[in-house]
């Protein structure tokens, strides 16, 4: 598009903008001629898709923003009437980022004035929380504006079905062209004051209903009869989670807590952390001080809208370490699966999760199942196999630190996930051991297995255009080596699709075969501008080996390996 296209499909888009804020902002771009920064904005929309929207909040068609989220809400409401369900409400929700509540209000007062119901969260909340409250209302949908654990400047929009779980193909695709068949923002209707008594269709979420999530969280859970003394650090990471994880924490007799103040309260800045993920370096700093200066024994920290969690251990030289999602994960499991009652359990991760998963599946004589990446695949998988008769859904997890115990939410969930990973350590603590020894004796059984996870970053429109073109190269001429491992077998999973489950379907995703029982899989991120490479190794490990020793080695042959893949796109 050549710069007059460009501003003319800009001024465009300024007339058909309600909001004063971002017309005024789109004009300051044009008007201060950088053709870059104006491209990048103008030059295609967001996409909507099965993580819904995402993106930085600003001026533009390729942003997030008011018009952005009415025009997207319109094409829901649309695909919404053309299912005939106008009687159930839709459940929306949002958490504290600066835009937030804005974003909430619109979907509301585009949902009110298409005729459809709507209940609504009047503060800030949890995402699993709002996927909860769907299922409760009995919802025909549910959206979500948060961006998770992206950036303070973003935010996003995410969709959940009927059915509880998010959207997934093809209904995907069918909210997407109906949101391509809506007109300019400008001239949606929508209901003035829709929250605050504008609309008879439109009311709270019914009061009670955290007492009955806590109520579920209770029936799946095994509490140890003693070591509920720990004392324990919680952070979440300037988000939502603080209240709702206090309360389900307290009531499950976890007293010692010991929140990082400076953390505590919702605050869409994220004052204290460069990037509000737990995962990043330097996130749980100031819950390590704190554990440090208290003597404390665990540490748990959720993202801000508290679907993932994170945790650390003390270490034997009094230092603390974060677990990996997939140990948690494993953890996890190991620990449902042994209180479970379900005669036929099922256990669910995504396949960049650890194959580890399978092993401690196969201990208890549980059902395993592997899915694309996302919880989105997870709980449809869980349905499925549940519809077939398989078996009852127990656990799932991703290594992205996302964890679903029990069917009370139909996505990962960090508060329940925080509570029973905090009785496991109480049962390790009650049987005089560390959550490490457990981990331990877990590698011994199963083998041990390390990952490690490099992310190629490429932002803006050409970065994409680079990584898709890595893609390509790779899934057309795959390695037959890498660095001095054979590669035994190559599965595109853009293709043959029609062979395979419905929650392996057509992606982006090549899984590389090693042969030495390893692989690595390469995949574009689906919320972030990165290429992902993940690697996973198993080592046995005899009685008599140091498994700090085992591990350091396997790691070190993880990272190279991840190295040597990045090379060989072009990417390194």
């Amino acid at each position: 598009m050549d710069t007059s296209d460009l501003i003319a499909v800009a001024r465009q888009w300024i007339v058909d903008d309600p909001d004063p804020l971002t017309r005024a902002e789109l004009e300051a771009v044009i008007d201060s001629n950088d053709v870059d920064e104006l491209s990048e904005r103008m030059a295609g929309s967001l996409q909507f898709g099965t993580a819904g929207l995402r993106g930085v909040v600003a001026a533009g068609s390729n942003r997030m923003n008011r018009a952005v989220v009415i025009r997207t809400t319109r094409g829901l409401a649309d695909y919404l009437l053309g299912r005939g369900e106008t009687d159930a409400p839709v459940v929306v929700g949002a958490d504290a980022r600066l835009s937030s509540l804005t974003f909430l209000e619109d979907t509301v007062a585009v949902l009110a004035a298409a005729g459809i119901p709507v209940r609504f969260f009047d503060e800030p909340v949890p995402t699993p929380l709002v996927a909860y409250a769907a299922r409760l209302v009995e919802a025909q949908a549910a959206v979500v504006i948060t961006a998770s654990h992206n950036p303070p400047r973003d935010n996003g929009y995410k969709v959940y079905d009927r059915n509880g779980a998010q959207i997934i193909p093809p209904v995907d695709g069918e909210i997407a062209a109906a949101i391509a068949d809506v007109g300019p923002a400008a001239a949606v209707p929508r209901i003035d004051d829709a929250t605050v008594g504008g609309s008879p269709l439109v009311g709270a979420v019914p009061d009670g209903w955290f007492g009955r999530y806590l109520g579920d969280l209770d029936a799946v859970r095994t509490p140890p009869p003693q070591g509920r003394d720990l004392a324990i650090v919680y952070t979440p990471m300037h988000g939502v989670g603080g209240q709702y994880v206090t309360v389900a924490l307290q009531r499950a007799g976890y007293e010692q807590l010991l929140p990082v103040a400076e953390q505590y309260e919702p605050d869409g800045r994220f004052p204290t952390v460069a990037f509000p993920n737990p995962e990043e370096p330097g996130a749980l700093d100031l819950s390590v001080a704190l554990a440090d200066d208290t003597g404390a024994d665990l540490i748990l920290a959720n993202d801000p809208d508290t679907d993932r969690l994170a945790v650390a251990l003390p270490v034997r030289d009094g230092t603390w370490r974060p677990l990996s999602g997939n140990q948690i994960g494993v953890l996890l499991a190991d620990y449902v699966l042994e209180h479970t009652s379900e005669s036929r359990p099922i256990v669910i991760n995504s396949i960049v999760s650890s194959p580890m998963l399978a092993a401690v599946a196969e201990n208890y004589g549980a059902v395993f199942a592997q899915t694309l990446t996302g919880f989105k695949w997870i709980w449809n998988a869980a349905l499925d196999l549940e519809a077939a008769d398989e078996g009852t859904f127990v656990f799932g997890y991703e290594e992205a630190l996302g964890y679903s115990v029990g069917p009370a939410v139909r996505d990962k969930d960090g508060i329940s996930a925080a509570v029973v990973f905090t009785d496991l350590a109480a049962e390790c603590r009650m049987n005089g051991i560390t959550v490490w020894d457990r981990l331990e004796a877990m590698y011994r059984r199963d083998g041990l297995w390390v990952s490690t996870q490099k992310s190629v970053v490429r932002p803006g429109t050409e970065g994409a255009a680079e990584i898709a073109a890595a893609m390509g190269r790779l899934a057309a001429s795959p390695p037959g080596t890498i660095g001095n491992v054979g590669v035994t077998e190559v599965v595109d999973f853009q293709v043959g699709a029609e062979e395979r489950p419905r929650y392996l379907p057509t992606a982006s995703l090549v899984a590389l075969q090693l042969e030495d029982g390893g692989r690595v899989l390469v995949r574009p991120s689906g919320t972030e501008p990165k290429l992902k490479i993940y690697v996973d190794l198993r080592r046995e490990l005899s009685a008599d080996e140091s498994l700090a020793v085992v591990e350091s080695a396997a790691l070190r042959d993880a990272e190279s390996l991840a190295a040597e893949t990045a090379m060989s796109l072009g990417l390194g």
